[in-house]
């Protein structure tokens, strides 16, 4: 099934089941209200949305029409939102690009931080920045919602409570980063609010897509309306999504409406950094990637960041060529 939440002035919204397609969707105040009273107690409400859903597809159900620039993000709020760094790949051209080693470690344990989750942008809304110099990038990445998660779940129990999955924007001011770790204490400044997909799809909906913790599919970002990115995010991801979840609860349980993210999705070439599109590779999801490889191949970043009037738009297509959660489609705009 698909969920996704109208914007209704509240800070919450309102729950709809989305057709297929994306074109029609039914109100189901009756079951939940909100997407997160609904995951407080999927075990009631998960059942009786997946018949609407079904009624739905049938023509059974009461319908309007359905328009993703109507919709907030799934969870417009959310208790917790945790975001992983699957793709090693990326950590390894991240250091790489500023001459430091890359710790076994992260091979085997991996990076996770927490960050704001009690604004998050709505899919179509616009990125506001202050200050062009703070390196506004982009990173298109995939996302999870779980259900309640028992502190020490082994990665079976933590996978088996994915309920939902999304695609995010994971908005970040790059030249903040470096005197925020600096201080040893973390993410506040450089993680503004992130955006998530129009609309959360269960498991199911994705078919053999789903496997092994991952979402075997590309992933399209477009920058300034050319292609930029086509990695596969069921490929060199390094720890799926049980690790992370199962990652996330060692040493608390996880309320139900946690979101866990993959990180930016980011894929080699011949077992070395990707390439541009235009030049046979999968491209990049964010745009710090490509200014790493370009530093690693040229001594310096070529590629500027995000400034006003620079425009993304993330998604991904089921082999049929259709959109699965609609489109993340966002334009900077400076204050």
């Amino acid at each position: 099934m698909k969920l996704a939440t109208l914007d209704n002035g509240s800070r919450d919204g309102v729950l709809v089941v989305v057709s297929k397609d994306l074109t029609q969707c039914s109100a189901v105040g009756h079951i939940a209200p909100t997407l997160q009273s609904a995951l407080d107690n999927w075990a009631v409400c998960g059942p009786r949305l997946g018949r609407v859903a079904d009624s739905l597809e049938r023509g059974f159900q009461p319908i309007q029409r359905f328009h993703e620039r109507e919709a907030l993000s799934p969870l417009p709020r959310a208790f917790q939102w945790l975001d992983g760094s699957a793709y090693v790949n990326h950590v390894e051209l991240v250091r790489r690009a500023r001459g430091a080693e890359m710790p076994e470690s992260f091979w085997t344990d991996p990076l996770m931080y927490q960050g704001g989750s009690d604004t998050f942008l709505a899919p179509r809304a616009p990125i506001v920045i202050t200050d062009e110099g703070y390196g506004l990038d982009m990173e298109g990445e995939v996302a999870v919602v779980v259900d309640d998660v028992p502190m020490g779940a082994s990665t079976e129990t933590a996978l088996q409570a994915v309920r939902l999955i999304m695609l995010v924007n994971d908005v970040s001011l790059r030249n903040l980063i470096p005197p925020e770790l600096g201080k040893g204490f973390g993410f506040v400044h450089s993680k503004p609010s992130s955006a998530f997909s129009p609309v959360a799809v269960s498991p199911d909906e994705l078919g053999d897509a789903w496997r092994d913790g991952k979402v075997h599919l590309p992933l399209s970002v477009d920058y300034n309306g050319e292609p930029f990115g086509r990695a596969n995010a069921g490929i060199d991801m390094t720890f799926d999504f049980g690790v992370l979840v199962s990652h996330a609860a060692k040493t608390r349980s996880l309320c139900a409406g946690t979101i866990v993210g993959s990180g930016t999705v980011s894929n080699k070439l011949d077992n070395g950094p990707g390439k541009p599109i235009a030049e046979g590779g999968a491209g990049y999801s964010c745009i710090a990637e490509i200014r790493m490889i370009e530093t690693i191949n040229n001594g310096k970043p070529l590629t500027e960041f995000m400034k006003a009037g620079s425009k993304v738009r993330i998604e991904m297509m089921d082999k049929e060529g259709k959109s699965i959660f609609g489109a993340i489609e966002q334009e900077v705009q400076g204050v």
